[in-house]
C-alpha cells in the first residue's frame, strides 16, 4: 500500500478505537445494569464516573434506553458505533465491504432494537456482529500495515477502558503487550516514554486510583498528534 497519510492513520486507528468501544462497554453495560436491576438504582453514576462522561439520566431505565441508543447522546454505545461506521465507510478500500458490512449491521440492530421488549437479549446479536467485524479484518484487509493499525487502536482502547472500569492488572497487562507488540510492526511515531512509564506502573500493579489515574495520563498521550 505504501506510505499512510496522517490522516489516514488516524481513520485506522480510530477505527479500531470506536469498534472496541463499543464491543467492551457493551460487555460491561450488562454486568451494571444487572447489579442496578438487583439492588443498586445508582450505579449508573458510578459507571459513569469511571467512564469520565456525564451523568444525564433520570435513573435506571432512562439511562437503559439513552446510553444503550440515544443518538443525541455523544458518550452512547449509538453514537460511538455511528463513528466506528463513519471511519470504516472512508476505509471501504482498505477494509473492504465485507468487512464494513458487519458494522452497519450491528449499528442496524442496535437502531431496530430500541422499544423491543426484549432488547437485553437481543443486544447479544450486536456484540456477535462486532466479532465478525474483528474476524473480517483478519481474513480480508490484506495490508499488513492497515490491519495493524486498527489493532493498535483496538488494543490502546482496551487499555483504557480496562483501566478506567477496574479490570484485573493480569489482564492489563496483557493487553498492553498486545498493544506493544503491534507498535512494533507499524511506521507511526508515539510518546514512548508514556510507554515506559505505562510498562512501570502496569509491573507496579497499583490497584488504587491514584495508580490507574496514573496510567490512564500515560495511555492518553500515546498519540496526542492522532
Amino acid at each position: 500500500m505504501g506510505i499512510i497519510s496522517v490522516v489516514k492513520a488516524s481513520n485506522l486507528l480510530w477505527l479500531g478505537r470506536y469498534s472496541e468501544r463499543v464491543y467492551t462497554t457493551l460487555q460491561v453495560f450488562g454486568q451494571y445494569y444487572d447489579d442496578m436491576i438487583d439492588h443498586n438504582m445508582t450505579g449508573y453514576e458510578e459507571y459513569c464516573e469511571k467512564l469520565s462522561i456525564p451523568s444525564i439520566y433520570t435513573g435506571v431505565e432512562d439511562f437503559f434506553d439513552r446510553y444503550l441508543f440515544d443518538e443525541s447522546d455523544p458518550n452512547s454505545i449509538v453514537s460511538n458505533l455511528i463513528r466506528a461506521v463513519d471511519n470504516a465507510i472512508m476505509l471501504r478500500n482498505e477494509i473492504s465491504s465485507t468487512t464494513l458490512s458487519y458494522l452497519e449491521l450491528a449499528l442496524n440492530k442496535l437502531k431496530r432494537i430500541r422499544n423491543s421488549k426484549t432488547a437485553l437479549f437481543e443486544i447479544q446479536k450486536v456484540s456477535d456482529y462486532m466479532l465478525a467485524f474483528w474476524g473480517c479484518l483478519d481474513d480480508y484487509v490484506l495490508d499488513d500495515e492497515c490491519r495493524n493499525l486498527i489493532k493498535t487502536g483496538r488494543y490502546i482502547e482496551r487499555l483504557d477502558l480496562y483501566l478506567r472500569l477496574d479490570f484485573p492488572y493480569d489482564t492489563i497487562e496483557r493487553e498492553f503487550d498486545k498493544l506493544m507488540g503491534r507498535l512494533g510492526r507499524v511506521h507511526i511515531s508515539y510518546d514512548r516514554r508514556s510507554s515506559s512509564r505505562l510498562h512501570s506502573i502496569i509491573m507496579d500493579g497499583d490497584p488504587e486510583r491514584a495508580g490507574r489515574s496514573r496510567a490512564l495520563e500515560c495511555v492518553n498521550k500515546f498519540f496526542e498528534g492522532y
